[in-house]
C-alpha cells in the first residue's frame, strides 16, 4: 500500500545527512519534541532529517523548508502538489534511459542532451522537476554543481538502470510534504515561520576542508566564510528570541588542527564532534570517516564523542 511507505529522500546528495541521524537524535530537546512543535530547515537539500523528522515525530504538527536552490525547491513543490504527473515524465525518461543499456555513447548522448535542456531552463515546472530528478539520477555521484552561470556541470556517472522514478517513495513524499511550507531563498526568511515551540535544524554548504574538497558550488553564489558568520549572527539571534537550534558543519580542525574558525565562532555554544562519512570523494579510497561539528545552543547536552 503507497500510503503506508515511509517518505525518504527522492535525490541521491553530496552531504546528506543519513549519516548523522543518530547523533541528531540524542541531541533533539525532548521539551519541544513531546508536544506539538513546528520543524524548520532553512539549507534543506535532500531532506534526510526532514523526512525522518516527518516520519518519527507525531507532534510534529507543521515544517518549513527553504533552500536558495530555486531548481530544487521547484521540484520539492512538483511532488507537493503534481506528483502523478511528474511520474508520468519521469516514468519516460527511464525507459528511454533503460533502452540505451549496452551502448555507452548513446547513453552520454542522451544525458547530455537532456542536461542542455535542463540548463535552458525553459520546461514548465513539471518538465524541469523531472530533469532534476533524472539528473541526479544519473549523474556523476548524485552530485549538483553549478557554474557561475547557474549552468549544470556534472558528467554522467557510470550506473547501469539506475532507479529514476521511484514512483512509492514519491507519492510518500507527496503525502508528507502536505504539511510542510516550501520557501526558496535567504535562509534568514525562516524566522518568519516560527511558532512559539519550534526548532532549527541548520545543514549549510559546508566549509571545505581544503581547496580540492570545495565539491558544493551549489549556487551559483558561493556561501563563503562571510556567510557562515552571517548564519551564526543568524543563530545567536534565535538564540536571544528563546528558540532552540542544531547546526551542523565540518570540523576543518580535525584537518588542521590549529584551525579554530567554528570553535572561535561558536564558542558560546555547546560544540560536539561526531563521526561521519563523506561519499563525495572521486578517488574511494579517500573516502571514510571523518569528525563532523554538532552545534547546539542547549545548554545540558551530554558530550557523548
Amino acid at each position: 500500500m503507497i500510503e503506508n511507505k515511509i517518505a525518504k529522500p527522492f535525490l541521491k546528495w553530496a552531504g546528506g545527512k543519513t549519516q548523522l541521524i543518530n547523533d541528531i537524535e540524542r541531541t533533539l530537546p525532548t521539551e519541544i519534541t513531546n508536544k506539538k512543535f513546528t520543524y524548520i530547515e532553512p539549507f534543506v537539500g535532500s531532506g534526510a532529517v526532514l523526512f525522518w523528522m516527518l516520519n518519527n515525530f507525531p507532534e510534529l504538527e507543521k515544517a518549513v523548508i527553504n533552500d536558495i536552490n530555486k531548481d530544487l525547491i521547484n521540484t520539492y513543490k512538483t511532488i507537493a502538489t503534481n506528483p502523478k504527473e511528474l511520474i508520468s515524465i519521469l516514468e519516460i525518461l527511464q525507459n528511454e534511459f533503460h533502452n540505451l543499456e549496452g551502448s555507452e555513447e548513446n547513453k552520454k548522448l542522451y544525458y547530455y542532451n537532456k542536461r542542455e535542456l535542463y540548463n535552458t531552463r525553459k520546461e514548465e515546472q513539471i518538465g524541469q522537476a523531472a530533469l532534476f530528478i533524472f539528473l541526479n539520477r544519473t549523474c556523476f555521484n548524485g552530485l549538483y554543481r553549478v557554474n557561475s552561470k547557474n549552468l549544470f556541470n556534472v558528467p554522467m556517472g557510470s550506473y547501469k538502470k539506475p532507479t529514476i522514478c521511484d514512483k512509492e517513495n514519491i507519492m510518500a513524499v507527496s503525502n508528507v510534504l502536505q504539511k510542510v511550507e516550501i520557501l526558496n531563498g535567504d535562509f534568514e526568511q525562516t524566522l518568519s515561520y516560527a511558532t512559539s515551540n519550534s526548532l532549527f535544524y541548520f545543514d549549510p554548504p559546508y566549509k571545505p576542508l581544503s581547496e580540492t574538497s570545495s565539491f558544493n558550488s551549489y549556487a551559483k553564489d558561493e556561501f563563503n566564510d562571510i556567510e557562515q558568520i552571517r548564519l551564526k549572527d543568524f543563530c545567536s539571534k534565535l538564540d536571544s528570541l528563546n528558540y532552540t537550534w542544531i547546526l551542523s558543519n565540518s570540523d576543518v580542525k580535525g584537518k588542521n588542527e590549529n584551525d579554530n574558525f567554528f570553535d572561535d565562532l561558536y564558542s558560546d555554544f555547546n560544540i560536539q564532534r561526531v563521526d561521519a562519512r563523506r561519499n563525495i570523494n572521486a578517488k574511494s579510497d579517500k573516502r571514510g570517516k571523518l569528525t563532523e561539528l554538532l552545534i547546539t545552543n542547549q545548554k545540558n547536552i551530554q558530550k557523548y564523542v
